[in-house]
């Protein structure tokens, strides 16, 4: 018994030695700015004024723009957008539409801080999530979410 209870403490001990640090991916600070500024622009041209967070892959805000007449709640909205999508690694719009349809989806409205309104977008290098862009107070998640695409892809070199 006890040479059974040694020899698995010393597999344990031999398997967490041979674990080696996590390398992740994020997005840079400059990178989540020029992206959170140039969505505000890109919504504005549209005559959308708006607030836009960017949050790292773990859903912490990295940056944050807002038009001078978007709303309050855009501060918000937007911030818990891009938390839901960059948690769940996929896109609001999609994640509310899957929610009204499924109804084994429609708890996910509990999780704190879930926010399931379209205009939250992962932000991915290759096939790895590094952060979310979430837009709040363009006339419908829709826009919010089209607005997020648009800046996405007028800053496609910083996702390579």
């Amino acid at each position: 018994m006890i040479r059974t209870t040694c020899t698995a403490l010393l597999l344990a001990t031999a398997t967490l030695a041979q674990a080696a640090p996590l390398t992740e991916r994020n997005i840079a600070l400059a990178d989540a700015q020029k992206l959170a500024s140039d969505a505000v622009a890109l919504c504005q041209a549209k005559g959308w004024n708006v607030g836009v967070s960017v949050v790292d892959r773990a859903g912490n805000l990295k940056a944050f723009a807002r038009a001078d007449n978007a709303g309050t709640h855009t501060i918000e909205a937007s911030r818990a957008k891009a938390f839901t999508s960059a948690s769940a690694k996929a896109p609001t719009l999609a994640m509310m539409e899957n929610a009204q349809k499924n109804p084994g989806a429609a708890n996910l409205t509990d999780i704190p801080g879930f926010l399931l309104l379209g205009g939250g977008v992962p932000l991915k290098a290759g096939n790895e999530v590094i952060g979310a862009i979430g837009i709040g107070g363009a006339p419908g998640g829709h826009l919010d979410e089209q607005c997020a695409l648009a800046a996405i892809d007028a800053n496609a070199a910083l996702f390579k």
